[in-house]
């Protein structure tokens, strides 16, 4: 049976995982024969003189550059601040959309608050800083606290560290919402209790992470103990130390994500996506995909009211925020807020403006911060029935070798659906067993006018992964080996 364990490199008595995000390994292919796509767009020209004014983003990669890149083509000039701790390898996670993004000024976070502030003062010179923007989830912090001391949009530090996910369960419980039932802390005491008499089983995760970074299903008190003190040992995917774990309930039930954006308080739903997650490989739950979710759904309809209460409870006021929600037999529970943008380098951005006929989380975070007559035009709730049909297809792999040549990926790029496929696998690269997002072997992006060639294309895709139509391999294929699905939960 496949472990579900962290792997680890081992630095002295400090841990790293070996699968921080590897931005410019990554093999990205763009579809160049669907003008379709190109179409329709919104769009947007700045209602000031955008020249003499700057943009900070905080620790911009992932769709952090994407936002970046949407404010700098609306002419305004865009700062990168880098928090400390941050790791270089993730400053290069550049997506390929924004390989020519070019920064006004790189500054360094001066490990205090006004100080940092003086640099970015200093950094932006002539220009005037206009809004300040997580680009990424370690950013949240230090977003808050400079666009609070600058007098421009903000969250605000009234609340501390809202990234905390065990503050978040606990502000939602507060405001009356259904929450999780949890306990965390840096030292195993402060859990052991919660472990000795919560039913398994339980998840353990960093209390600040991204992702599913550090987040582990563990069915037994002593597989709870290892991972607590593995965690406490490790470094987190975006720089730092692992500050303290989190011990919740596992929660059954379907996973949605509900994206908004907000302006002065004002939430707009810009997507509702559900999870497709199936046991494979000996894992509980693997990825196969994010399918999005129609804003007339009854599903939609219960998440986007539960989710605006809860971004109400968190003080989130402006900004795009991502967050994910359990549907449970009692109604939806918050699993985490993210308080920045969707991730995933922004692949389901043409999806989404497909979608919607012309807008996405980038292009309404660009309105709401710098352009609100903009941000007032787009829709409540994205429209439905979709313009277009398409989802996220996650490639799962059911075997493991060294990669001789990656032939499905071209009998992919030729599917009519086919818009955008991300990987990792490469000639020479070696592929195991999926068992989570970070031992997956890709992502494609497909969107058609027509459902039922989305589903062909989808199923052949499926068929591929299950026959191994993806890669030669230079050695004999182990695919008899694969692990079972022991204890999988329902």
């Amino acid at each position: 049976r496949a472990e579900n364990t962290l792997p680890s490199i081992g630095e002295g008595d400090k841990m790293q995982y070996p699968f921080s995000s590897d931005g410019p390994h990554l093999v990205r292919h763009m579809s160049n024969d669907r003008p379709e796509l190109r179409g329709g767009l919104m769009r947007r020209m700045t209602t000031v003189d955008a020249s003499k004014e700057v943009a900070v983003l905080v620790d911009p990669y992932s769709t952090g550059c994407l936002i970046a890149e949407e404010i700098a083509k609306r002419g305004y000039k865009v700062i990168a601040l880098w928090t400390k701790g941050f790791s270089d390898d993730m400053k290069t996670h550049v997506p390929l959309s924004c390989e020519n993004l070019n920064y006004h000024a790189e500054v360094q976070d001066e490990g205090d608050v006004g100080e940092t502030l003086k640099a970015v003062y200093k950094a932006a010179g002539q220009y005037r800083v206009v809004t300040v923007i997580a680009g990424g989830e370690a950013g949240v912090d230090m977003a808050d606290a400079l666009s609070e001391r600058m007098s421009v949009r903000t969250n605000g530090t009234d609340i501390p560290n809202r990234r905390d996910k065990k503050l978040q369960q606990e502000l939602i419980k507060k405001a009356g919402l259904r929450s999780v039932r949890q306990a965390g802390g840096d030292k195993f005491a402060d859990v052991e209790h919660f472990l000795k008499t919560e039913e398994y089983p339980v998840v353990l995760k960093p209390v600040e992470s991204a992702g599913s970074d550090g987040v582990k299903l563990c069915h037994n008190f002593n597989e709870a103990k290892e991972h607590f003190d593995l965690l406490m040992k490790s470094q987190l995917v975006n720089g730092g130390d692992c500050p303290s774990v989190l011990a919740q309930e596992f929660l059954r039930g379907k996973e949605y994500v509900v994206d908004h954006v907000s302006r002065d308080g004002v939430h707009k739903t810009v997507m509702v996506w559900v999870y497709d997650k199936r046991p494979v490989n000996g894992s509980a739950f693997v990825y196969f995909g994010c399918v999005p979710v129609p804003s007339d759904s009854p599903e939609a309809k219960i998440l986007i009211p539960y989710v605006r209460r809860v971004l109400d409870a968190m003080g989130i006021e402006n900004g795009p925020s991502h967050g994910e929600v359990m549907m449970t037999p009692d109604g939806p529970c918050l699993v985490e807020m993210n308080c920045r943008a969707h991730g995933g380098d922004g692949n389901w951005r043409p999806l989404c403006r497909a979608l919607t006929g012309g807008y996405s989380q980038v292009e309404v975070t660009a309105d709401a911060l710098l352009d609100g007559p903009s941000f007032d035009k787009i829709p409540d709730i994205p429209p439905s029935p979709f313009k277009r049909h398409g989802q996220e297809v996650i490639l799962v792999s059911y075997s493991k070798g060294k990669v001789k040549s990656t032939p499905g990926y071209e009998v992919i790029k030729n599917l009519p659906s086919f818009v955008f496929l991300e990987t990792g696998i490469k000639e020479g690269s070696h592929v195991d067993f999926t068992v989570d997002l970070f031992t997956g072997i890709g992502s494609v992006i497909l969107i058609h006018e027509d459902d039922k060639v989305l589903e062909k294309d989808i199923n052949f895709i499926r068929y591929m992964e299950e026959f191994n139509g993806l890669f030669q391999y230079e050695t004999r294929l182990e695919l008899l080996k694969r692990p079972r699905a022991e204890n999988t939960l329902p």
